[in-house]
């Protein structure tokens, strides 16, 4: 069984910073590649940003410059770091894991941009 974990979301201002972090753990063959994806009320699911084990990296083209991605394949862990908000980053972010042919998903983080 897989598990995966996030934390690191909160209350932010507009233009502040948050870190969050996603750590898989359990029976994983092999991974393929680790990210985040965001959705919110209202909105469908998009792609913020995905890793491979060999580092290749895409980025949602909303977060192209404001954020970064980056991983430990050794902790299985995938970090985001989110840099100048905006209210509309507000959203529940999931991270995932693709290995072994399966996307493995958390439950999730809120990230709230507000004054």
């Amino acid at each position: 069984q897989v598990h995966i974990v996030e934390s690191g979301g909160g209350l932010v201002q507009p233009g502040g910073s948050l870190r969050l972090s996603c750590v898989a753990s359990g029976s994983i063959s092999s991974t393929i590649a680790m990210g985040w994806y965001r959705q919110a009320p209202g909105k469908q699911r998009e792609l913020v940003a995905r890793i491979s084990t060999g580092g290749s990296i895409n980025y949602g083209d909303s977060v192209k410059g404001r954020f970064t991605i980056s991983r430990d394949n050794a902790k299985k862990t995938v970090y985001l770091q989110m840099n100048i908000l905006k209210p509309e980053d507000t959203a529940t972010y999931s991270c995932y894991l693709y290995g072994g042919g399966i996307n493995y998903w958390g439950k999730g983080t809120l990230v709230t941009v507000s004054s």
